[in-house]
């Protein structure tokens, strides 16, 4: 491990303003991309500090958010996510999404994950998935197109939702560079299956509610589950709750608590495809913060309010990928072939990657 790198927990804090510093040597850049990659390999998830991201646009970001949540529903309801879960766009009101997690199989777990929310039922009586959010993408994107407010109506979101969205996404660029760095490839090699910004910017708002409501190992805000991207960039407030499995332990869960300044990144399951499972998309939730699980909060009958902001980083559908070069040996071989971006094996069945995104976006509705 490197100086400029600590641990908290099991997930790494990692310096990585070596790595975007031009004055660095590469030995520098190096070590930071080493770190990130083994925490990747080790658990599938790292704090970046320092990563360059805009401070002041996160926290516009972050105030935005606040804003568009504290707004009337009926209000919200202007900009509605289409019935259809493959249209992932505009606001979804709370208990609307079911998170589901898929098994190997590609068959849907079911149950505990899903929120069965009876039309008309207070948020306060849903155990599972309590929380609103509204996604979008890029304005260019003709298959998924932005669902935004009526003109007049919530002026200067949308412009603030697209200015961070493009932020994020050079953050994403120097964090492919060093993820290739890592693997001891050229800095550019993952950013031509990048090129489109096949992207998602979500906001996500947990309602304050009663702790009791998640006291209860198959209650949570946000059920066990994976991502489906090459990347996701977590901004998260101050509350807490993030929690990771132990990839050495089944069952056992490690918080992974806000770290001021940072982001939170994470391997989805189309990277872990394309390392050959060498790094890991590991299974994470979010569920009671931990000052409220051991008693230490002043109000434990209480969960506050927390806010959120993922970003999921997309490969592009129209090139060729193979599994990363050094992920693979005589020893170690290929756990799949060489495919087209559309076409996502998953052991033991063949379906189709984007009717896979789909899918799997479609179920959580």
């Amino acid at each position: 491990m490197s100086s400029e790198t600590m641990r908290t927990n099991e997930v790494q804090i990692v310096d990585f303003a070596p790595f975007i510093d031009d004055t660095s040597t590469t030995e520098q850049k190096q070590m930071v991309a080493n770190d990130i990659l083994r925490s990747f390999q080790s658990i599938g998830f790292v704090y970046l500090i320092n990563h360059g991201l805009d401070a002041e646009k996160a926290s516009s970001m972050f105030d935005w958010s606040r804003k568009l949540f504290d707004l009337p529903p009926e209000v919200k309801a202007l900009a509605p996510h289409p019935v259809s879960g493959a249209h992932h766009r505009g606001y979804s009101a709370p208990g609307r999404e079911k998170v589901k997690q898929y098994s190997e199989s590609g068959s849907e777990s079911d149950g505990v994950n899903a929120t069965e929310l009876a039309s008309g039922q207070n948020v306060l009586d849903v155990v599972r998935d309590i929380k609103e959010s509204f996604e979008s993408g890029r304005e260019d994107d003709d298959e998924m197109p932005n669902i935004w407010f009526p003109d007049g109506i919530f002026p200067g979101f949308k412009e603030a939702c697209l200015d961070f969205y493009w932020a994020c996404f050079e953050t994403e660029k120097l964090i492919l560079k060093a993820l290739a760095l890592g693997h001891n490839l050229p800095q550019d090699y993952f950013l031509p299956y990048h090129s489109q910004a096949d992207n998602q910017l979500r906001l996500l708002h947990y309602p304050s509610i009663p702790a009791s409501l998640l006291k209860n190992e198959k209650a949570s805000r946000i059920p066990s589950h994976t991502d489906f991207c090459s990347l996701t960039m977590l901004m998260q407030d101050n509350i807490g709750g993030l929690e990771v499995e132990d990839p050495n332990h089944a069952g056992v869960f490690i918080p992974v608590p806000p770290v001021p300044g940072s982001i939170v990144v994470n391997a989805g399951d189309f990277l872990m495809r394309w390392s050959n499972n060498t790094i890991k998309s590991t299974v994470h939730r979010v569920r009671i913060p931990p000052s409220l699980v051991d008693g230490s909060s002043s109000n434990a009958d209480t969960i506050p309010s927390r806010y959120s902001i993922p970003y999921f980083c997309g490969a592009d559908s129209s090139t060729i990928i193979d599994c990363i070069p050094g992920t693979w040996s005589t020893e170690r071989p290929k756990l799949y072939s060489p495919i087209s971006v559309l076409t996502n094996s998953r052991v033991p069945f063949a379906i189709q990657a984007r009717e896979y995104v789909m899918e799997r976006l479609a179920a959580n509705y």
